[in-house]
């Protein structure tokens, strides 16, 4: 018998070129072309998939630092790949749980085509009625009906459905983003009961004062630094701090430091940090959750949307100065 043709053919790929030190550049990554097999080598188990929609996360910033830190949060290696979530399709497979065609969401390099293996950061899609691109971002602290909540940051990926969910349970929730544009989209778009433009106000501590007179729940982090620190002299008894992201302190070499931690103390402030990671057993609950809620019209999620790779680098810019509205999305290819 005649041995089985390898494909190969040209794949572009977004290389990532040495560690930054201050504020992000497009620069920092050059784009490329080499050659990659469609077929997954023999003696291994892991799959050949064709990328069709990667995501741009605040967390990324991190990896472009050299650290020593191992595992899911290690540095970049330059010359390499940049990897991150997105959604794509399996060309070829010898993992027995994952089919020629299929559809999956994880891990995958910012390149055209990407080998796998292992495949544990791969998950197959089984709902296609909702744009694939949702698989990049959707996916709090405990609210209670009543309960105060503040979202910073409440236009990106997560922050837009804090709010929303807040809002299902019954919640009075303001949030902040950084222009006019989206503000009006937290008002009339997401339904929050206020929201405010945290780069025109003077006085952060008056304008929680404003929006908060008795205080606040539950605080969604997005922006750490001195927005962090007034939200804890808002703060009322036993409330609860979720932490996801300070985006304001990724491209500072020296962080911001926190003065009002006593407050945590004073109040009984919970604090806590997530990651995805920690909540995958409870995925396929939450799309049970989400699902309907999307399909019904009952949430929104907005989405800025970048062609094609060349285009990747500037949009992951993009997001550190307010850029985009909404989970910002680059679209590689269609399906």
């Amino acid at each position: 018998m005649a041995a089985e043709r390898v494909v190969e053919i040209k794949n572009k790929q977004v290389l990532f070129k040495d560690y930054v030190r201050d504020s992000l550049e497009s620069d920092m990554c050059i784009t490329t072309e080499k050659t990659i097999s469609l077929r997954v080598p023999e003696g291994t188990k892991g799959v050949v998939v064709k990328n069709l929609c990667l995501s741009c996360d605040p967390y990324m910033r991190n990896r472009m630092n050299k650290s020593e830190i191992d595992g899911f949060f290690s540095s970049y290696s330059p010359g390499s790949p940049i990897t991150g979530f997105g959604v794509a399709k399996v060309i070829d497979s010898r993992d027995t749980n994952l089919k020629k065609g299929d559809l999956v969401w994880g891990t995958t390099g910012w390149e055209e085509y990407t080998f796998i293996e292992p495949t544990n950061a791969l998950f197959k899609i089984e709902h296609t009625d909702i744009p694939l691109s949702y698989y990049t971002g959707i996916l709090v602290a405990k609210a209670k009906k009543g309960e105060k909540v503040f979202v910073s940051a409440a236009s990106g990926s997560v922050g837009q459905l804090v709010g929303q969910f807040a809002k299902l349970m019954g919640c009075y929730v303001v949030a902040c983003a950084g222009s006019i544009e989206k503000v009006d989209l937290l008002k009339h778009k997401f339904g929050y009961d206020n929201a405010f433009n945290y780069k025109e106000e003077h006085d952060l501590d008056a304008a929680l004062k404003r929006y908060f007179p008795e205080g606040i729940d539950i605080y969604f982090e997005n922006i750490g630094g001195k927005m962090l620190d007034v939200v804890l002299l808002n703060t009322r008894n036993f409330g609860r701090i979720a932490v996801c992201g300070m985006i304001s302190q990724y491209n500072q070499e020296n962080h911001e430091g926190i003065k009002n931690l006593m407050e945590i103390i004073y109040k009984r402030v919970r604090v806590e940090g997530f990651l995805y990671f920690d909540y995958l057993l409870q995925y396929s609950k939450f799309l049970e959750t989400v699902l309907p809620l999307i399909r019904e019209g009952k949430m929104d999620y907005i989405e800025d949307l970048a062609e094609g790779l060349d285009n990747g680098p500037a949009a992951l810019v993009g997001i550190f100065s307010g850029h985009n509205i909404g989970k910002q999305v680059i679209k590689v290819a269609h399906e």
